[in-house]
């Protein structure tokens, strides 16, 4: 399982600039961090906001000066949105593909991760639950809201890919069958495509639109539970990243239920 928060502080807009270094005060901050095991608390990127102007005005490159907005829209007020992904399941045990099929569900030992990771999150106020309809994730979503007061909210847009033949193959089995499309959809997913399709691109549209709905929800802390690529996807639209570039924004050594303070309570 895999536990990261992006925290936005985008008081009038959605529109963030991303960048390693701040050479001047900004008039309005924006902050990302990522927290997980095996790092430090956070790995903050402070930011200059963009004043009132909500368009996309360009990309990341190794983060520095990434400029994007999520809703073409101004926000009331700033938001903090923790991700979470989905805890093991049966074809993550069996070695196949997932995609997002329904046939895959979690396993006891999944069913553990997400209990931990309720304990983990306990301390922390959320005004909402977002999670992917698919099994794995909403049973996810399922034990780790538990107790709290308000519905869980399923949307399309935190799906996973469509991975057409491949989903359920194993994957020695779909590597031997369909060495061509496995090596791509592996090594250059942004060029997998079936009958036109271009999977991962469509991928990089859903997330623009979770987004909306997310940023856009009353509220101000958000707690989302999904998918492993669907889960890049959103923080790759974040910083501006292209499809093309997805490896780089690579979520290393994030197993959540292995990195936590003593007491395996995660305070912010």
């Amino acid at each position: 399982m895999i536990c990261g928060v992006l925290t936005f502080r985008a008081p009038l807009s959605s529109s963030s600039s991303f960048t390693s270094i701040s050479k001047r005060p900004a008039k309005h901050s924006t902050r990302l961090e990522v927290h997980g095991s095996n790092s430090s608390p956070g790995i903050p990127l402070t930011a200059e906001k963009i004043v009132n102007d909500s368009s996309i005005t360009g990309g990341a490159y190794d983060f520095d000066r990434a400029t994007t907005s999520l809703t073409q829209k101004l926000l009331p007020s700033s938001k903090k949105v923790t991700i979470v992904r989905h805890g093991l399941s049966s074809w993550n045990e069996e070695s196949r593909v997932q995609g997002s099929t329904n046939l895959s569900v979690l396993t006891e030992t999944g069913v553990r991760q997400a209990e931990r990771c309720r304990k983990a999150l306990e301390n922390m106020h959320f005004d909402q639950c977002f999670s992917s309809p698919i099994s794995r994730a909403k049973s996810t979503a399922e034990v780790i809201w538990q107790g709290r007061e308000e519905p869980l909210v399923f949307l399309d847009s935190l799906k996973e890919g469509h991975l057409f033949f491949l989903e359920g193959m194993k994957n020695v089995d779909a590597r031997e069958k369909y060495p061509k499309e496995y090596t791509t959809w592996r090594e250059d997913p942004a060029n997998f495509s079936v009958n036109g399709i271009y999977p991962l691109q469509k991928l990089w549209g859903a997330a623009r639109e979770a987004w909306k709905e997310i940023l856009l929800s009353p509220g101000e802390n958000f707690l989302v539970i999904t998918h492993k690529s669907i889960l890049r996807a959103l923080i790759c639209t974040a910083l501006g990243l292209s499809p093309e570039r997805k490896g780089e924004a690579m979520l290393q050594s994030l197993n959540m239920t292995a990195h936590m303070y003593s007491d395996h309570i995660y305070i912010y």
